[in-house]
């Protein structure tokens, strides 16, 4: 069994001082390849530059996320569309709106998003959206460009199914988490899972956060990790009453075509190595 973690932010400080282990730990549950999530600047052109450490394992975004928004000015756009150019980097994002924390003040959420769609459309690049307590307006913003752009995806869906409906008659994939494994907050998505076409459902950790409530033993770290990518594809294909095999072999296929990647290539070896 082959997954793809489509989003996992592993500049964050939290991997430091293990990030060989936790691409070893990737490896051993069937995560050969990571899309490492750039939210920023510099944590772009980090994620940029640990791709490029890993040529075999990971590849990255490129974006400024809407809780930085306020610091996207012109030499960050320029960055972002730099960045965006090189082999591997495979997406614009992570961009979008978030109404719920307001970290950034919405007219700079919104001027940010504009932008880096833009800069999507510009490249031909596919785009890894962020919305939270948005939908209304970030519709607004992505109807009108939809057609010039590439495969979308938004990640770390956690709406209902009007949001869903949205989504999809957009023609956006969509990225289901750990959220699934919430008995508090997720228990819709075990509904809404069968609702995502076969060909636009991806599988990502969102690492460090949101580790899945129902994993026994949790982590002493309580940190999220592309290992528990596994766990997360075993709730998703229970929810969707297939083998947890095909689900597998369906959402890696989906995440090679969304970013351009070479089909799946058998598992990985060597601890700490960068196979090639």
């Amino acid at each position: 069994m082959e997954l793809i973690d489509i989003g996992a932010n592993l500049c964050h400080e939290s991997f430091a001082s293990d990030l060989d282990d936790v691409l070893v730990r990737a490896a051993r549950a069937g995560v050969h390849r990571i899309v490492v999530t750039g939210t920023s600047r510099p944590d772009s052109e980090a994620a940029a530059a640990l791709a490029r450490r890993h040529p075999s394992r990971l590849r990255a975004t490129a974006g400024v996320h809407p809780h930085e928004a306020a610091t996207f000015d012109g030499a960050a756009s320029a960055a972002i569309e730099a960045l965006a150019g090189r082999e591997e980097v495979v997406a614009v994002g992570e961009t979008g709106l978030d109404f719920y924390r307001d970290f950034s003040p919405r007219p700079e959420q919104e001027r940010a998003f504009e932008a880096q769609l833009e800069i999507a459309a510009r490249l031909g690049l596919p785009v890894f959206l962020h919305e939270r307590a948005a939908r209304r307006r970030f519709v607004e913003i992505l109807r009108p460009v939809r057609d010039r752009l590439g495969p979308v995806v938004i990640h770390c869906f956690t709406g209902d199914r009007e949001d869903l409906d949205a989504y999809l008659d957009l023609d956006l994939h969509v990225g289901i988490t750990g959220w699934i494994c919430d008995e508090r907050r997720g228990l819709h998505l075990r509904d809404l899972a069968g609702r995502i076409p076969a060909d636009r459902l991806m599988l990502e950790t969102d690492s460090p956060y949101l580790l899945p409530r129902d994993l026994r033993p949790r982590p002493r770290s309580r940190r999220n990790e592309p290992a528990l990518l596994a766990h997360i594809a075993g709730a998703v294909a229970s929810a969707t009453g297939e083998r947890v095999e095909a689900l597998a072999a369906r959402t890696t296929a989906t995440a090679c075509a969304f970013f351009g990647l070479p089909p799946a290539a058998g598992a990985v070896a060597g601890a700490g190595s960068d196979p090639r």
